[in-house]
């Protein structure tokens, strides 16, 4: 049974940042691709970025472009999603999830999700 459990979710300043991590346990880790969604106050479930199972390709919806950068470290079973220039309207519970091509996550194709972090950005 594969789990993915989230962390690094917090309270920042406007301009400021946080890198959350998301460790898969359970299952082969480096077959999989991952990615990072998000779902704000009132919103519905949206798409971050998402990685390739060997971090060769990346996709990201176009409001964190330039900003967020997700990565892979698949000796430790660990995909992060550094975010950067953090803005208020960035608020959200952040998701991992997993799926078969980083496209599809893209795509909102998706196997597995985590239980979520609280990432709050304030003025």
């Amino acid at each position: 049974q594969v789990q993915l459990v989230e962390s690094g979710g917090g309270l920042v300043q406007a301009g400021g940042s946080l890198e959350l991590s998301c460790v898969a346990s359970g299952g082969v880790f480096d077959i999989a691709a991952m990615g990072w969604f998000r779902q704000g106050p009132g919103k519905e479930r949206e798409f971050v970025a998402s990685i390739s199972w060997n971090g060769g390709h990346t996709y990201y919806a176009d409001s964190v472009k330039g900003r967020f950068t997700i990565s892979r470290d698949n000796a430790k079973n660990t995909v992060y999603l550094q975010m950067n220039s953090l803005k208020p309207e960035d608020t959200a519970v952040y998701y991992c999830a997993d799926g078969p091509t980083a496209w599809g996550l893209q795509q909102n194709s998706v196997d597995r999700w985590g239980q979520g972090t609280q990432v709050t950005v304030s003025l």
